[in-house]
């Protein structure tokens, strides 16, 4: 059985980003003869998420909304006392990125069928960088039977 791996670089905005990777993803598959099997999408930093949902704008600025209700970036965190950390000089002040990224997922894996992914009618992959902006490196791992 093949497994192919692949990177996905993302562009991210600052703050809270979220975009839509089914497509990135469905170029990646498309790029196989992979016929039956899954694909696994794992974040690779530790202030970003995987989660599949619907890519609606509005719901998306509610979930922004709800994530900075968990953890405010205005709130003390122990994370943030840098003077007390061995860092790097441009280190941000992130805890409630770490917080929110905690309470969301770092991989997702998707059921391939008849050589197209298995979502349903209103999901879509949303990577959520929740410390941009920056340039963000997804791992994608195809495996499954050739068609």
């Amino acid at each position: 059985m093949p497994i192919l791996n692949k990177l996905l670089e993302i562009e991210t905005e600052s703050g809270i980003s979220i975009c839509n990777v089914t497509p990135h993803i469905e170029k990646l598959l498309a790029q196989t003869s992979i016929h039956n099997g899954q694909v696994l999408i794992f974040s690779r930093h530790t202030t970003t998420a995987l989660a599949i949902n619907e890519n609606e704008q509005r719901l998306l600025e509610d979930i922004k909304v709800y994530l900075r209700k968990l953890a405010p970036d205005s709130d003390r965190y122990l994370h943030n006392d840098l003077h007390l950390r061995d860092v790097p000089d441009n280190e941000p002040m992130n805890a409630h990125s770490h917080l929110m990224a905690m309470t969301l997922s770092t991989s997702e894996i998707i059921p391939i069928v008849d050589g197209k992914l298995a979502l349903g009618t209103w999901q879509s992959v949303l990577f959520f960088d929740l410390d941009g902006p920056r340039k963000r490196m997804l791992f994608v791992q195809i495996t499954g039977e050739r068609g």
